[in-house]
Parts: C-alpha cells; sequence; structure tokens
C-alpha cells in the first residue's frame, strides 16, 4: 500500500515526541530543571534551540538509515560504529531499565493518586499495556502513536486556554520580566542531549518514507512536533515563576490552582497515556532489534505471543526488578551520565563520520530524491 502524507511526514514527529516526552517531560519536572533557571524568556529560547537540534539530528538520522536500508537500531549501528555497535546496545540496554523504572513507579503513583490503587496495580497496568501494543507489531504501535498524540495536544491545548484564562495576567506579566537569559544556549543543548536516542529508536516507524525529500521534511518537523507540549507547558508555568520551580510536581502545582477537578483526572490520564506511548516505543525498539536477528536465523518474523513475552520479560526486569535493586534511586546520577554517553556513541559520529558517508554518497541521494 501506498504511503499516506501523515506516515511520511507527522508520524515519525508523533513517533519521536512519543518516545522523549516520558515522565519528567509530562509533568513539567525536567522543563523546570532545565529550562526556567534561563528566566522566563531565556527558557523559551533554550527549548527552540533544542528542537532546532532535534530536526538536525534527526534529518541526519534518517538520511543515514535510508542510505544504509537500516530498519533497526542494531544494523544502523552496525553501519555507524562497525564493531563497536555494541557499545551503543549495552548503553541502551542500561538506558531502558533506568527509564522504565521511573515510568513504572509514574504510573503506580498514578494509579494510587486517581482510584487509590496500591503502586502495584497501576505499574502492572503500564507493563500490561505496553506489552499487549508492541505484540501486534508496527502496525499496533502507529496507531498508538498517532491517537495518543491527538489525545496529548488537545489536554495541553486546553490546559493554556484553562491557565489564561485563570492566571494569564501573571503569564504576561512575567514573560515581560527584565531578568538574566544565561545559560539557554548550554540548556537547549542538554536538554536536546539528554533526549535525542529517541530518533534512532522510531526507526521502525520510517519504513513509510519513499524519499530522502521524505527524510527531510520529517526530520525537519520532529524538532517542533516533540517540543509544542513543553512549549505550552512552560508557558503555563511562567505564571508563578519563579516559586515553581521548587515543586516536584509542577503539573500539580498548576492543577491545584486551576482547580478543575475533572480536567485534573483528564491531565493524570493524559501523563499515563504519555508513559504508555514512551514506555512502547523504547520496548518496540529491542523487539524489532530482536526480529531483525530471527528472521535472518529463521528466515519468519517473530509472533505477536513471542513478542508479547520478550516485552514482558524485559518490563518485569526494568520495572520490578530495577527498583527492587534500588535503580530509580540512581537516577539522578545515572539518567544524564548515561545520556552523555549515548551522545558519544550515536550522535557525534553521527554527525561527522554519518554525514562524511551521506556526502561519499551523494550521487544516491540525488537519485533517491528524485
Amino acid at each position: 500500500m501506498q504511503a499516506s502524507w501523515f506516515q511520511r511526514y507527522l508520524l515519525p514527529g508523533f513517533a519521536f515526541k512519543a518516545v522523549v516526552i516520558g515522565g519528567g517531560y509530562a509533568t513539567g519536572r525536567e522543563l523546570v530543571e532545565f529550562f526556567l533557571p534561563s528566566g522566563p524568556q531565556g527558557g523559551l529560547f533554550g527549548m527552540l534551540f533544542a528542537a532546532v537540534i532535534w530536526s538536525v539530528v534527526c534529518i541526519a538520522t534518517f538520511l543515514f538509515a535510508r542510505a544504509t536500508h537500516s530498519e533497526d537500531y542494531r544494523t544502523f549501528f552496525r553501519h555507524l560504529l562497525g564493531r563497536g555497535w555494541m557499545i551503543f546496545e549495552i548503553a541502551y540496554c542500561l538506558f531502558i531499565v533506568l527509564i522504565l523504572a521511573v515510568f513504572g513507579a509514574a504510573a503506580g503513583a498514578i494509579g494510587a493518586a486517581l482510584f487509590g490503587w496500591p503502586a502495584l496495580a497501576g505499574t502492572l497496568c503500564l507493563m500490561l499495556g505496553i506489552s499487549l501494543f508492541v505484540a501486534f507489531g508496527n502496525a499496533s504501535v502507529e496507531q498508538l502513536f498517532k491517537w495518543v498524540s491527538f489525545f496529548l495536544y488537545g489536554v495541553y491545548a486546553l490546559f493554556v486556554v484553562l491557565s489564561l484564562g485563570k492566571f494569564g495576567d501573571r503569564i504576561s506579566a512575567n514573560l515581560a520580566l527584565d531578568v538574566p537569559t544565561d545559560g539557554w544556549l548550554l540548556a537547549g543543548v542538554t536538554y536536546a542531549g539528554y533526549n535525542i536516542v529517541g530518533a534512532v529508536i522510531i526507526l521502525p516507524v520510517l519504513r513509510h518514507l519513499t524519499s530522502n525529500r521524505d527524510a527531510i521534511i520529517a526530520g525537519a518537523l520532529c524538532g517542533p512536533l516533540a517540543m509544542i507540549p513543553a512549549l505550552l507547558f512552560f508557558i503555563c508555568m511562567v505564571a508563578y515563576y519563579p516559586d515553581i520551580s521548587a515543586e516536584a510536581l509542577p503539573s500539580d502545582f498548576l492543577l491545584q490552582r486551576l482547580d478543575a477537578p475533572v480536567f485534573h483526572g483528564v491531565f493524570q490520564l493524559m501523563i499515563f497515556a504519555a508513559l504508555l506511548e514512551s514506555g512502547t516505543g523504547s520496548v518496540h525498539a529491542v523487539n524489532q532489534r530482536i526480529e531483525q536477528v530471527w528472521r535472518a536465523k529463521r528466515g519468519r518474523d517473530l509472533s505477536a505471543r513471542a513478542r508479547f513475552i520478550a516485552a514482558g520479560v524485559l518490563l518485569v526486569i526494568a520495572m520490578l526488578l530495577a527498583e527492587r535493586f534500588g535503580l530509580v534511586t540512581l537516577i539522578a546520577r545515572g539518567y544524564r551520565g548515561l545520556a552523555y554517553v549515548l551522545i558519544a556513541v550515536y550522535v557525534l559520529p553521527l554527525l561527522t563520520y554519518g554525514v562524511w558517508q551521506l556526502w561519499q554518497r551523494r550521487g544516491q541521494v540525488a537519485l533517491s530524491a528524485q
């Protein structure tokens, strides 16, 4: 079937947003930590710069993936790093354990807050949801990215409307504050690097791209599509600058001041949906990597049952054992450090050797773009 314009241009951006949004982005904690120290205006500059970096790296990633026929991260890094591809594999597996442990803890907290469930119940619901979506492969995962994205953008847009109605005067006043904007450039680079691994996680959805022109357009849209919800959220948080910086959950801080119980529940469900699509994207990338090896050795694709079992095993390790052995408490120390390792083995080689390889293949690129 011919790919639709949605699958070619918007789906990669929705998928990228799905992977990077996670728990910290959706609750506002990451936005406060990275961008608010530069002030309201500086924070907006930093976020826009991070979006530009995302777009540039996504364009390079998509073009390199097309040039090397890479539909999963294992194939991609065999071409990019040669024998060093295992370095990314190890770093990515540790990264997945860490972020899924955090997602599981966050889902447990949401279940407890909304329904009074034990924390384990929310975690198990998230595990089951992720396993079911990845069990049915690309089509199921892509539908999740599509519909959760519509829900998520709608909730954030409504959040802005309610916030402007409730404390719009505070937002306007704080956006006009003459405060130092120092550090926004470094904040943009750090935050972009913190999440850019999402560009290689979403390689399975690039199967719909029909040309390098598609890859460039889709990659360029990734930055804006992933950052729009964050920008909307940040504008709302500006109303309580700088006090909101001390809040562990900025979203709850604002929702309490909106005093809209129904919307508060909807927002919590949106965060759960964000955790679901982020977790699904990360686990699906692992399943696609397993399937690539399975297809090479057995000559057939993984069954839905095998996908479900593989996802379940990974999730049990990540969400249950990781928390038991204290990995969740190590996030503050390990998450950034591991992200820098991923930058070293992915972004830097891509923007140097990878771009050089694309230049060497420029004749093929031009032909493909026609």
